[in-house]
Parts: C-alpha cells; structure tokens; sequence
C-alpha cells in the first residue's frame, strides 16, 4: 500500500476546484457573489470566449486591505464567519472560502482592489497556483478579478468545455438569477467586448417588475399575480405565473431562499402541489418567488456549490409554500385580471390576489342572482350522494331578472366580464365591457363552476368510507410505517382507515366510497410514501379532485347547448364570484378579452 501523505496545496485547491467549478459559469458564480457581499452596488462582467479566455468581474465594493490580498486566495480564509455560531446563522452568499483559491489554482488570475478610504490601489497575481508579491496599481475604489485561460494547466478539464455560445449562455442565464435576486444592485454583461445586458438598479416594485419581464418575457407581468404573506416567522413574496400562463418546461422558475437561488425538492414539491388542481399534465408554472426566514431555520451549508438547502422545519415550510400559492392561485377570479388592454402589454402590472373572498358588488352579481344553466339533476344528486345524505349540491336556480344591456348601464359600474351579447356556434359567449369584447368558452366556465362546487359540498360534509371485504396487509418500510401510526387520525378523516401492524406492514381496512373502484394498494403507497417523505400528503385529495372534475365535466352546459341572454348573463356572474374560474379543471383558459385598440387593428381604423 502507498503511504499516507498530506497532499502540496496546489493540488488540494484543484480537486477542491473541481467540486466548485463546473465550467466558466461557476466561476462567474463565485466572483459577482463575492461582489454582493462585499455590498456593491454596480457590478460589470466582462467574457471572452465564452469565459474560457477571460472573465472579469469589476465592483463598487468595500474594497479589500492591501495586507490582506494575500490572504483572500488562501484555502479556508474568509471574512464572512469566525465561528460556529456564525455557521449556523449564514446571512452571505459565499462562506466556505475556497473560491479565490480553487479559481486561482487552474488559471491565471489577478485580484486588484483599493478600499474606499485608500488613496491607491493594490494588485496581486496568481499564475497555477504560485502567488506574486502584492503591488500598487491604478484601481477606482471597489475590486477587480481577472480570470484567464480556464483550466489552462488542467488540460483534461477543458475538454469538457462547451461551444463557446454554450458556455457563454449558461453565464446569461446565471447573470439573469442573479440580477432578479438583488434588485438594487445594477448589472452589466459583455461578451467579446459588446454590451449584452444591461440592469439598471431597482428601487421600487415596478421597477423590479421591468427587470422580471426582461428576464421572463414582456408578457409575464400582465399573466401573473404579485403576493406578499406572512406568517410563522417566514414571507413569501413575488410573482407567480397565472396557470394559463404556462410553459411546458420548467424553464422559468426562480425561487430563493433569504436571497440565494435555490433548487429544493421541499419546495418543487410544495409549489407543483398549489397548482395540481389548475394545471394541464406536463405544464409548468413560471414564478419568481422570494422567501424570507431566520438564518438558523434554514442549512446552506450543504452543497458546495450552494445550489441546495436543508430546512430545519421541513414540513412547516412546505405548508407555509403550499398554502400560501394555494389561497392566492385560489383567489383569482375571472376579470379581475383585465387592465386597459389596449395598451403595450409590457406596461401592465400583475393583478394581485384580493383580500376577500366575496363577489363583487355590480348589478347582477353572483351574490344577487343566479340562473339555471339547464343542467340535469340527475348527475349530480348522484355524485351528492356519494359525498353523504342529507346535502344536494349548491346550485342555485333561483329566478333573476334580466340584466341591462351594456349601452344602458353605468360604465364606472359594470361588471368584469361585461353583459352578454349573443351565442357563437353553440359554444362562445359573446359579451361587451369596458374595453371592448369579451369571448367565453361556456363549457370550460362552467365545468369550472360546477368543480368548484362539488368541492364545497365535499368539504361540508363528513365523507363516507367504505369498508373493504378482506382488509388489505401490505409491506412497507419502517418509515413509512412509522407514518401511517402517526397520521392515522388525518386519514381517516378522508376515508382512508388504515393501521400498523407491525414494523414494517400496515393493514387498511377502510376506504374513500368516492374512490371506489381505484388501486388500493397504489393508493396508499402513494400516500405513505408522501408521508414519510414530505410529513403531509394531499394524494387522496388530489384523486378526490380528478374524479370531482370527471363529474364536473359531465355535470356542466355542452357545447351546442343555446343559452338565453339572462342565461348567458347568469353565467358570467358565476364566473366572477368563483375560485380559479380563470381556467377550465384541465387548465384550459375559460374566457379572453379583445379590446378596441386590437379590434381597430384588425379593421385599420384609426381613433
């Protein structure tokens, strides 16, 4: 066997690069992060070659001390913590101190610095890991780091570089996550000498909101929904993406934690949950989502490239996220997100989530009136059975009176969604607002409707369980065991009576009567498995929900069903006052608005 030896530091700083620097991005990564922490307020990025020539990172920081140059590309040197205590409160975005050193170990490196009370600068140079002497150099106040020829004496690292407009788009993408997380810093990037992006800094929410369309797209502000909550110590603030607003990668998702990107299954998990209910199979949501909690709740000294965290209330924090997303995705409301929609799309603001849940207050309001669609009874008494006795499902077919045509009504006063006009092909309401016209798929609206409603009767009733004629024995982990004794109470209350009996083995005795007829034995690994993993577990409301929506659809208006005007006009109302009718339960948009200015361009007419 070879002897034990200690390793010669130059080697040491390699391998630790290699668990640092992945490619030129990592390396970006590592210096704009040192210039946050060193509070700039103006960072510039500088790339050649996709960074594998030169990158350069110049700041408006605090500087650093001539003596103490040497030190900032020592292995395990750093001035963000001393001591335990400080490990377990991280507030910066670096703290390992490793970067300087592992970059500095696999390129030619330079680190020019002048503090902001100095009369001049300093600058000290790297070459394979060997250290120059520190020297005076002309330097504004802040601090420069060149990097250059990447991994040019660790020739078997760079032949796994990318194509130069490969690489150079994974530091785009990484400039773009970092600018949206500090908004009052100005970012500027260039590639090959020519200005690629420029972000000047923020200082209120709209301008913030000009930066997330950059990033998003310009039409992620008008097709999102702005939300601030508090509670239990945690906030939760941002911009989450309307459900059909979706893309089919999850491309555009930006979440972080006390500032610091991150991707976290508790939170993946916790964020497709609030929006499985709104959402087509394969869909994702685009968000920019911040959250806020105290530096010891949360472990980020988990990865060393600090893309993952440990939350030390897990499931709390997962609840907290899912609630939060949930109530707000919740309140939205057909309508609410129109603005003057003949203006640039870009120049809206999101709509935000209202403070109540209520109807609003215009003439012939949900809350006022309701008209039959034309909707059997038959169906849905018979799914209001299966949810218990004694409570029919929540349509109200009561009588209403005509509605005023938009001509005669109050424009300060009218209602969201307009008043109807006519009928297209059996399938389209036509109706007239403020801005112009409005079209509604009537199928998809009230299937939404008529969801929503079954899931009401559901939550006010007790529901009903079925025994299993020879109960169920399965093998399971001992975790998940474990979380079937613990969460024994929480399940039966939605039907699902199942218990330990034995290390590794539960027994399920009772099942959800709606689901009569599923896979037993999936359905509770699914839920166990969700138990043990996450704490909590919504698969059997999730299963509850798909069947509730087959129900709905059976149960709402068809296509070529003819509607009266006042029928037309009761369904509009409905819309208004109902949780997510903003899209069908498959996450098909229910309704779109067409204003003057689009409907002049279509006619040439000029106003």
């Amino acid at each position: 066997m070879p002897v034990i030896r200690v390793l010669p530091p130059e080697l040491i700083n390699q391998i630790a690069a290699g668990e640092v620097i992945e490619r030129p991005s990592s390396v970006v990564k590592e210096l704009v992060e040192n210039s946050l922490d060193a509070g700039a307020t103006r960072v510039e990025v500088d790339i050649e070659q996709g960074g594998a020539r030169l990158i350069r990172v110049r700041d408006d920081g605090v500087g650093i001390a001539p003596d103490e140059l040497p030190l900032a590309v020592a292995s395990h040197a750093t001035s963000k913590i001393g001591s335990f205590d400080d490990l377990e409160h991280v507030a910066s975005m670096g703290f390992r101190g490793e970067a300087l050193a592992s970059v500095s170990s696999v390129a030619r490196f330079a680190l020019t610095s002048r503090q902001r009370e100095a009369e001049a600068a300093f600058r000290i140079e790297v070459d394979g890991g060997k250290l120059q002497a520190a020297r005076p150099a002309q330097h504004p106040r802040g601090t420069s780091v060149e990097v250059r020829d990447l991994f040019y004496n660790v020739p078997a690292r760079r032949k796994f570089m990318r194509a130069e407009r490969t690489e150079f788009a994974h530091i785009d993408d990484l400039l773009k996550s970092l600018a949206l997380a500090r908004s009052r810093v100005e970012f500027r990037l260039s590639h090959n000498g020519k200005p690629v992006r420029v972000w000047k800094a923020a200082s209120d929410d709209q301008a913030m909101l000009v930066r997330v369309a950059d990033v998003l797209g310009e039409n992620f502000p008008a097709q999102s929904l702005h939300l601030d909550h508090a509670a239990a110590g945690m906030r939760l603030s941002g911009w989450v993406g309307l459900p059909t607003a979706s893309r089919g990668q999850a491309d555009s998702q930006f979440f972080y934690v006390n500032g610091r990107l991150v991707r976290d299954r508790v939170v993946a998990h916790a964020v497709r949950q609030a929006y499985a209910d709104v959402l087509f199979h394969g869909r994702h949501p685009a968000f920019v989502l911040y959250l806020e909690l105290d530096p010891a709740g949360v472990d980020v000294n988990v990865h060393p490239a600090k893309h993952e965290v440990r939350f030390r209330e897990q499931r709390l924090v997962h609840d907290f996220l899912f609630r939060s997303l949930h109530e707000a995705l919740a309140q939205t409301r057909a309508g609410q997100a129109i603005e003057a929609v003949d203006e640039p799309v870009a120049a809206a603001m999101p709509f935000r989530a209202p403070a109540s849940s209520g109807s609003g207050g215009w003439p012939g309001s949900a809350s006022q009136s309701r008209l039959s669609l034309g909707v059997r009874d038959e169906p849905l008494a018979g799914y209001a059975a299966l949810l218990g006795e004694g409570r029919p499902m929540p349509l109200d077919r009561s009588a209403a009176t005509p509605l005023p045509a938009m001509a005669e009504s109050d424009p300060e006063r009218a209602p969201p969604l307009g008043y109807a006009l006519a009928q297209l092909k059996g399938i389209y309401v036509l109706a007239e607002n403020e801005h112009g016209l409005v079209l509604v798929d009537m199928h998809a609206a009230h299937e939404r409707i008529t969801y929503e409603k079954l899931k009401v009767a559901r939550e006010g009733n007790h529901l009903r369980s079925q025994v299993m004629l020879v109960p169920l024995n399965l093998s399971v982990s001992a975790k998940e065991a474990a979380a079937a004794e613990e969460h024994g109470e929480a399940l039966a209350a939605w039907g699902l009576e199942l218990s330990r009996s034995g290390p590794s083995a539960v027994v399920v005795r009772r099942i959800p009567a709606l689901l009569e007829g599923a896979d037993v034995e999936q359905l509770t690994r699914d839920v166990l498995a969700e138990l043990a993993l996450h704490g909590s577990s919504r698969r059997l409301q999730e299963l509850e929900n798909e069947l509730l929506s087959t129900m709905a659809c059976h149960g709402s208006v068809r296509a070529g069903r003819r509607l009266t005007i006042p029928e037309m006009n009761a369904l509009l109302r409905e819309m208004e006052a109902t949780e997510r009718s903003g899209q069908c339960n498959h996450g098909r948009p229910t309704w779109t608005q067409l204003g003057l200015g689009e409907l002049d361009k279509l006619f040439l007419r000029g106003r």
